[in-house]
């Protein structure tokens, strides 16, 4: 059931409107943004060609030396202050995130939050050591390693999660001295690229240092290879990830991929079903399964499957879905038509040809996508190998532990994992063997914190992480300087 709402909400100008009223991100044809739960009329704007890319890579060039030699007082200053702007404003960010992106308001809080507390990590950073002095075997000279800003960073983001996702790799980079080309999502300009504009433009951060572009896959190949671009950051899917990382990589660029992940939840015969169950139908259905760490596969012990299936399937029932900015509900709609496809034909092929059970689901209303439970998952059907990114939750049994971790281990991806049971060192033992880069016993996989290094192992990343030290490796790069008081001569052959 889709719970509808009045066809009509008052909304008064804010902060941020009155800023889109004049900003245009670029020169080229002209957008339109609609609402994914309404099909309403959000804005029109001028989308950015590889020409604006060009021109705001020469202009992030040109303003970084000077940035970078900023003293660490004021980097950090700026930060807090776009902090503070965020949070001054975060009822009306809110109601973009709900109406760009279809979050539910609790989805839309814990974005909110995440956001805020990115830009006051990164905030600390410039007050980091950000170097050391090492042995020489020439003790005339001081020899020192530093980590210097890698210069431009051109970072392009998804849409799922566009605050938190931009403000992760934003405000680290520029707090490290760099310069940043953002390119959010077409379908989330206000939420993933506008408000950055707007809010570091009021906290002083100075002009060129931040350039908002908008577009498809062109503008997209333009950022990736402009000269003047020395980083890629990319946050997306795993197919889109392999097309970044290879032209970057074959212009000698660093690049760091944040990708999919098809991520597991073992679910012990000794573990608290009533909380596993909550965990799992959390973890597969917040956000209507649309964001990189959800769980995709649930591997329950055999001897606990159906009670653990009854109750993911009674909760699932009884979540609804709608319009999240006007009703009160848990699941908005899927972002757009081809995905919503794209998830049922996975459903469909896993029970028609996959030996899928449909236990709960499995149908839609719009682009409201029921909730959907699925047993007797076959280990080669769509369901179980594919990130699916929709509401789902397939369901796998095992006997021992050993062939929990195999299953869990089972795919090519590595992003995150979850394990439930009583014991804690049984709980740990084999979270210890599982090959992802986050994993949690007694919590469900979609758990993030600025202190944490995020980012995962296989297909679901290039080892690069965001947040804490790693922010250090992603966005800096080493450089080792020499200082000798006498001029070292090398003698009359020379």
């Amino acid at each position: 059931m889709v719970v509808t709402a009045p066809d009509q909400v008052a909304q008064e100008a804010g902060w941020l409107d009155s800023f889109l009223a004049d900003w245009q991100p670029g020169t080229g044809e002209m957008h339109t943004v609609n609402e994914p739960a309404t099909g309403r009329h959000l804005l029109d704007l001028q989308m950015s060609t590889p020409a604006d890319v060009a021109r705001a890579a020469a202009a992030a060039k040109s303003a970084q030396p000077a940035w970078a030699a900023t003293s660490y007082q004021e980097r950090s200053a700026v930060l807090r202050r776009a902090a503070e702007i965020y949070e001054a404003h975060r009822p009306e960010f809110g109601t973009w995130t709900m109406r760009e992106t279809g979050a539910h308001r609790n989805k839309m809080h814990h974005e909110q939050n995440f956001t805020a507390g990115e830009a006051l990590a990164a905030a600390a950073m410039p007050w980091q050591p950000y170097g050391s002095l090492v042995p020489t075997v020439q003790k005339e000279r001081l020899s020192m390693i530093r980590r210097v800003p890698v210069g431009v960073v051109g970072a392009i983001t998804p849409w799922n999660s566009p605050s938190v996702l931009g403000m992760r790799v934003v405000a680290p980079a520029l707090a490290l001295g760099n310069a940043v080309i953002l390119k959010p999502d077409p379908q989330t300009p206000v939420c993933g690229g506008a408000m950055f504009a707007a809010v570091f433009k009021e906290a002083g951060l100075p002009d060129g240092l931040l350039q908002i572009v908008i577009g498809d896959a062109d503008t997209g190949q333009a950022l990736v290879t402009d000269p003047n671009v020395n980083m890629v950051s990319f946050t997306g899917s795993t197919e889109v990830g392999r097309i970044v990382g290879a032209m970057a990589g074959g212009l000698l660029k660093k690049v760091s991929l944040e990708l999919g992940g098809n991520n597991p939840l073992i679910i012990l015969d000794d573990a608290d079903l009533a909380a596993a169950a909550s965990a799992g139908a959390y973890a597969s259905f917040q956000f209507q399964g649309q964001v990189c760490f959800a769980t995709g596969r649930h591997i329950v012990h055999q001897s606990v499957a159906k009670e653990y299936v009854d109750l993911l399937a009674q909760k699932a029932r009884r979540l609804r879905t709608g319009d999240p900015y006007r009703t009160d509900v848990e699941l908005g709609p899927i972002v757009n038509e081809r995905q919503l496809q794209r998830v049922d034909d996975i459903v469909q092929r896993s029970i028609q040809s996959g030996g899928a059970k449909l236990v709960e689901g499995g149908t839609y209303e719009g682009l409201f996508y029921r909730p959907t439970v699925l047993t007797d998952v076959h280990l080669d059907a769509p369901a179980w190998t594919d990130e699916i990114f929709g509401p789902v939750a397939p369901v796998v049994t095992f006997a021992t532990d050993e062939e929990a971790i195999e299953l869990a281990n089972a795919s090519e991806y590595g992003l995150s994992a979850g394990v439930y049971s009583h014991s804690i060192s049984r709980g740990l033992a084999i979270a210890q063997q599982i090959r992802a880069g986050m994993v949690h016993v007694n919590d469900q996989t979609i758990n993030d914190e600025a202190t944490i290094p995020f980012g995962g192992m296989g297909l679901s990343g290039n080892g690069g992480r965001f947040g804490a030290e790693a922010n250090f490796d992603t966005f800096t790069q080493w450089q080792w300087l020499t200082v000798r008081d006498e001029p070292k001569s090398f003698g009359p052959t020379y």
